[in-house]
């Protein structure tokens, strides 16, 4: 497996950013494409560094295809996990996919993926949505069962337009599909990821949707449980909100990441490689990535 070589890449770090994209996801969990087809899509969209990051599973990595030669690829998952009954989401970065604390996460979430799974579905049925988890359940492939894959059961079914409309009217914050899963502590799946050789980063804070005061609470308590970096590029932002996250990244001592969070094609706002720079002064994570072997 090609690993990303920090030292090149820190020798030209302006020429590189724009083709890093440290987020993205398979079929595996809740993307469309399949790792050699999202591969394909990344070099074709110019990207160089691309990170694999499935929920909860590492599934990507096990008969991985061969990887395009001019594409570096980085191990990481994003892991579940709540903050004072917040949802929140941690990268892992240039993980050891195989290691023992990276299986044992997995299992763990796993388990709880599950049970999410079965009550959203059981939910769904008390809205008059028949066969959610089973319909539901074909779009994931066999892997886990998301609430994207809810969503398109619904689009596929006629009960909304589109999948914007179906987290907006059963699957968002506050509706019947938004089950509130026992996931692992924050402290525990930083603990994994730390285990496994990896970085821990806190996925696109902007999504949670908390006040300036509430994010740095959040943000202590991840340095305290030995979280080391924030995703300050997140998609497609505006520039004052990529500037405001740099400063607090800065402000907080963490490392600085980028990425889509690249689901499928036709989400122009989350495409492969189409994330700004980070900001000056924000050391970027990759600098603290190991060295390729040989």
């Amino acid at each position: 497996m090609a690993r990303v070589n920090p030292a090149e890449i820190a020798r030209d770090t302006t020429r590189f950013m724009a083709n890093i994209d440290l987020h993205s996801h398979t079929t595996c969990s809740d993307g469309e494409l399949s790792p050699a087809e999202l591969m394909a899509r990344a070099v074709e969209k110019g990207v160089t560094t691309l990170a694999i990051t499935d929920h909860d599973t590492v599934d990507a990595f096990h008969d991985l295809p061969e990887v395009p030669s001019i594409l570096r690829l980085v191990p990481g998952i994003e892991f579940s996990t709540t903050w004072n009954t917040t949802g929140i989401h941690v990268l892992g970065l240039d993980i050891d996919p195989a290691s023992r604390a990276i299986t044992e996460g997995v299992a763990f979430q796993s388990g709880a993926r599950e049970r999410r799974a079965g009550e959203i579905g059981r939910r769904l049925e008390k809205q008059g949505i028949e066969n959610a988890f089973e319909g539901a359940s074909r779009y994931a492939l066999g892997g886990q069962v998301g609430r994207p894959h809810f969503a398109r059961h619904l689009v596929e079914t006629g009960r909304v337009d589109s999948m914007e409309a179906a987290f907006k009217r059963y699957l968002g914050d506050g509706k019947a599909g938004d089950v509130r899963e026992s996931w692992a502590s924050l402290a525990q799946v930083v603990t994994w990821i730390r285990d496994a050789g990896g970085i821990a980063v806190l996925a696109h804070p902007l999504a949670y949707k908390l006040t300036r005061t509430k994010l740095k609470r959040l943000l202590n308590d991840f340095i305290d449980a030995g979280g080391e970096g924030m995703e300050v590029v997140s998609g497609q932002q505006n520039e004052q909100q990529t500037r405001s996250l740099g400063q607090l990244c800065r402000e907080m001592g963490l490392l600085g990441s980028c990425g889509s969070d690249f689901h499928a094609p036709g989400q122009g706002w989350k495409e492969l490689g189409a994330v700004a720079p980070l900001p000056e002064r924000v050391v970027p994570v990759w600098e603290r990535f190991r060295q390729s072997p040989g």
